[in-house]
């Protein structure tokens, strides 16, 4: 999964993809327009409880890919590189500048909800003039021959289309799995689940300030929205807070009420709004955290792992993290019943530890 990063000129949109991905930034194009790729390593304090306790050779995390798209704008979604690389990625991460600061220069002043609008109107407007494209081809295709999957496709981008007259992303309008699938092609702007990251001032009441950023900014509407997620951050403070260690980050952060990071927080909101949760395999050579979709099937988890262990498949042997780490080893926990085997229709579970039982 690719989220893309997006916003205004002079948000702090770049600054979160370098504290976000540690991506050296220094030696980038003179192209203000060029993507760039980073990954980001999601913070799991269930991984490194269990780590702790069996003490494998190697911990590693799930990891998020992002990409900083460059400022947005309708120009820039005129152009093909722009528009392609927006297009390819699953969902946005729209920063919002929510701080004050008199030598950063923002048109209009601070006002995020003018900003939401601005961008969701050039996104809709992508989207309208792709669907209009579309539908003026279909005439003559209908004319020509008509299929039922011809006439579904049709029905439905005229539904999109005026919803999209309505001024309403089409991330908002409700569709049904095989709705989903016919538009997935077309890769609308305005439909991928998009993340409003508020990026606030500095204050001696930040944590305060961070729970009552939605409020005050009036994004409360946006947090009921369909596949819309609202979180805030401080870049300045997370900026000091990537150059410190664990140990100095954890002190840091309780000097100011707040027991996670900004960034942590919004990969979590990241993680929900694409609907991804985590699974872990545990060892003495390896404890690892698998990103799958919610409402996964054993079987189909398995294959996350290696393909072969989905073709192979025949049981899972499951207990939860919680569970695994109160009983204090995988021995202890067979030793009274707590390790469950699964077929392959188990739905997997958020922080579920799976060990797959295979033929191959």
């Amino acid at each position: 999964m690719k989220s893309g990063i997006i916003g205004l000129p002079q948000v702090g949109k770049t600054s979160l993809f370098k504290i976000l991905t540690k991506a050296d930034v220094s030696n980038r194009s003179s192209n203000p327009r060029e993507a760039h790729i980073g990954i980001a390593t999601v913070p799991d304090d269930r991984l490194d409880r269990l780590a702790a306790q069996c003490n494998p050779r190697k911990l590693i995390h799930a990891q998020v890919e992002f990409a900083d798209m460059g400022a947005i704008g309708q120009d820039a979604l005129k152009e093909t590189a722009y528009l392609t690389n927006m297009r390819g990625v699953d969902a946005l991460v729209h920063v919002l500048r929510a701080f004050e600061d008199d030598s950063i220069p923002h048109v209009g002043g601070v006002d995020p909800v003018r900003d939401i609008g601005t961008v969701e109107f050039d996104l809709m407007v992508s989207d309208l003039a792709q669907v209009e494209a579309r539908l003026e081809r279909m005439k003559k295709d209908l004319v020509k021959k008509k299929t039922p999957e011809l006439e579904k496709e049709n029905e439905l981008l005229q539904k999109a289309q005026a919803f999209l007259e309505t001024e309403r992303p089409l991330r908002e309008m409700e569709m049904t799995k095989e709705e989903k699938k016919i538009v997935r092609g077309f890769m609308f702007l305005s439909e991928k689940p998009i993340l409003y990251v508020l990026n606030i001032s500095e204050s001696t009441t930040l944590g305060d300030d961070l729970e009552a950023a939605v409020e005050k900014f009036g994004l409360t509407p946006y947090t009921a929205k369909l596949n819309t997620g609202v979180t805030a951050i401080c870049g300045k403070v997370e900026a000091e807070l990537s150059e410190m260690s664990d140990e100095e980050a954890a002190e840091f952060l309780g000097s100011y009420g707040l027991k996670d990071s900004g960034l942590a927080r919004l990969i979590r909101k990241s993680y929900e709004l694409l609907g991804l949760m985590s699974f872990f395999t545990v060892g003495e050579d390896e404890c690892r955290a698998w990103t799958v979709e919610k409402n996964i099937r054993a079987q189909d988890a398995a294959g996350a792992i290696h393909t072969d262990l989905a073709k192979h498949f025949i049981r899972a042997e499951t207990i939860h993290w919680d569970e695994l780490l109160s009983l204090g080893s995988e021995a202890a926990a067979r030793a009274v019943g707590k390790l469950r085997l699964e077929g392959k229709e188990y739905i997997v579970q958020d922080g579920d530890i799976l060990h797959i039982r295979h033929s191959g």
